[in-house]
């Protein structure tokens, strides 16, 4: 498989928080499709370095190190720490895939959200995912791609979730912004927007039974979503044929709330 910089060696992805639920997906849905993966943790060591080992496993090569998206101030060390695995695990300079999956759920009515989750959310999804970025533009090679994560959210309202999904909105305008701006060096920027997926991202609110079938009702396709719906979505936007799309929001929650 070749590289985006046209070299002949598998293309490396780096994918934070992918030591659980989707990123876990998205790190071993790709190492199928012959693609190498750094991955990120805040806490989950031991699943991520399982991640790891699963990676290896399939003929891949695979990185893990530590990150907490909701602190800039580390984002400068990470960036270095990055290029320290480019070079010692694969003699290369720049990475091809950045995953911007990393994240936290906090859900509070409008009229009760504190002023301290507000800010944990706007450091983790909006200013984590515009400065990480921006760190990171150097060590992504030319003809890379960006891929964020919003959610479903950002389109229709659920009680509860005013704050995050305001956050995420914000992350759709960054990414058409992105996209024009790196567009000079060949680097498309995309952004998908999950619906409900059975994992235990927020306290695991989506494996509650009634709240599945309340989901499954709305939702076209009749179910709630699984990590690996958006493991495969996450593949098919970073193939060589998707190279052509940019600036756009891919929502995947099987049609809920059409």
């Amino acid at each position: 498989m070749s590289t985006t910089n046209g070299s002949t060696a598998a293309p490396i992805a780096l994918i934070t928080g992918g030591s659980r639920g989707l990123g876990r997906s998205m790190a071993l849905t790709l190492a199928d499709r012959g693609v190498d993966v750094i991955l990120t943790y805040r806490t989950s060591v031991k699943e991520a370095r399982e991640v790891a080992a699963r990676i290896e496993a399939k003929g891949r090569k695979a990185a893990v190190l530590p990150f907490d998206v909701g602190k800039s101030a580390g984002f400068q060390a990470f960036a270095m720490a990055v290029k320290a695995e480019l070079a010692s695990v694969w003699k290369r300079e720049r990475f091809d895939y950045l995953v911007n999956n990393a994240g936290t759920g906090i859900g509070a009515p409008f009229a009760d959200t504190t002023e301290e989750q507000f800010d944990e959310l706007l450091n983790v999804h909006l200013k984590g995912t515009f400065f990480l970025a921006q760190k990171l533009l150097p060590l992504i090679a030319d003809g890379g791609r960006i891929l964020n994560v919003s959610t479903g959210l950002a389109r229709y309202t659920f009680p509860g979730y005013s704050a995050y999904a305001v956050m995420k909105g914000g992350v759709e305008v960054l990414t058409r912004y992105m996209a024009a701006e790196l567009g000079p060096r060949r680097i498309s920027v995309n952004v998908i927007a999950p619906g409900g997926i059975e994992t235990d991202f927020g306290g695991g609110a989506m494996r509650d039974v009634e709240l599945q079938k309340f989901v499954a009702s709305e939702t076209a396709l009749g179910r709630v979503g699984v990590p690996d719906d958006i493991g495969g979505i996450v593949a098919m936007l970073l193939a060589p044929e998707t190279r052509w799309l940019t600036g756009q929001r891919i929502e995947v929650t099987g049609g809920f709330k059409l």
